[in-house]
């Protein structure tokens, strides 16, 4: 096990094979790096070298067009499509008073509902049909190929969360069933050395369940340790950055840590980031599991629901969204 200021490497190998023991030995691993720190490295996961590199393609190829063609699918009210430069500021952060918005763009992708869906047809928030560049050809079919590829590695991780919680395997089979996913495609321009009070993203938690940062060549992320100070994130090939955010909060009753983190881009070359987040199905109740409540541990979060949660939050986030308003 690694030491609380050390962000361990989990190999899921063993366990995606099936080998006898892994399951319970993998949970184990996931429980103390949650418990401790509140982020690791999964190696083994089976996502091909290939289809990542690809990807990262494909978000470079979208932010090389020209400003007006990305604001042609501005970011809307469920928060997919385009965020530009300093088009969000973080003023949810509860570790730093965040005043300037973050040097970063991005596109925001969810899952690629078809135009007849009852939740698009319904015009539900957060199940919009996606608004995809016009000129890109092969684009679409790439990221949703990806976040394809993610959803399942998801699924396929859900046991070792529950073993890790004390619970039977199959207890988030249902909850993530049609589970509720971002990706996150972003481009982080340099930044001089010098600027101490400007970040990529500024320290912030994530919202979501379950994070998956796709390895990268360019280093930027840090996480900060309990004790207050900073830890680079190195880039580990092949490496995926897992972590978790304020709805694993709630569904663990903090027994589980959504540690702050930011990015800053001091390495002199662009810098692209490919974020997965994951959530449960947006009808899903939102409340501590029970291994995590008892009578000397009530619960410590309302329940909540998906929509009503994230409206609240990107309303004070996203400065686009509430210059529309």
């Amino acid at each position: 096990m690694a030491s609380p200021d050390t962000i361990p490497v989990i190999d899921l190998g063993p366990y995606l094979a099936g080998e006898a023991g892994a399951l319970e030995r993998t949970a184990r691993q996931v429980r103390h790096a949650l418990t401790e720190i509140g982020f690791y490295y999964i190696t083994g996961h089976g996502v091909p070298r290939a289809e990542i590199r690809a990807v990262f393609d494909e978000v470079a190829r979208f932010h090389a067009q020209p400003l007006d063609v990305k604001m042609a699918i501005a970011l809307d009210r469920s928060v997919t499509g385009y965020l530009p430069l300093k088009g969000d500021t973080l003023r949810t952060s509860t570790v730093q008073t965040v005043t300037r918005p973050n040097l970063n763009e991005a596109l925001f992708i969810a899952r690629d509902l078809p135009s007849d869906h009852p939740d698009v047809l319904a015009n539900r928030p957060y199940r919009s049909a996606i608004r995809w560049p016009a000129d890109l050809p092969g684009f679409r079919e790439k990221i949703v190929a990806y976040a394809d590829t993610m959803e399942r590695l998801v699924l396929r991780m859900m046991p070792l969360y529950a073993r890790a919680l004390d619970l039977p395997a199959t207890y988030f089979d249902e909850p993530f069933r049609d589970c509720q996913y971002k990706l996150r495609l972003t481009h982080y321009p340099p930044q001089p050395a010098d600027a101490v009070d400007d970040f990529g993203i500024a320290p912030h938690t994530d919202t979501s369940f379950l994070t998956l940062l796709a390895p990268n060549d360019v280093p930027g992320l840090s996480i900060r340790a309990r004790d207050g100070s900073w830890i680079e994130a190195p880039a580990i090939e092949d490496a995926y950055v897992v972590n978790g955010g304020q709805f694993l909060l709630r569904w663990t009753n903090d027994h589980f840590l959504a540690t702050p983190h930011r990015a800053v881009n001091r390495s002199g070359a662009e810098r692209y980031a490919v974020v997965f987040f994951c959530d449960a199905n947006i009808d899903w109740p939102i409340a501590a599991v029970p291994t995590t409540v008892g009578p000397d541990r009530p619960p410590r979060y309302p329940t909540t629901y998906y929509t009503d949660y994230m409206t609240a939050y990107q309303r004070q986030s996203y400065d686009s969204l509430k210059a529309a308003e």
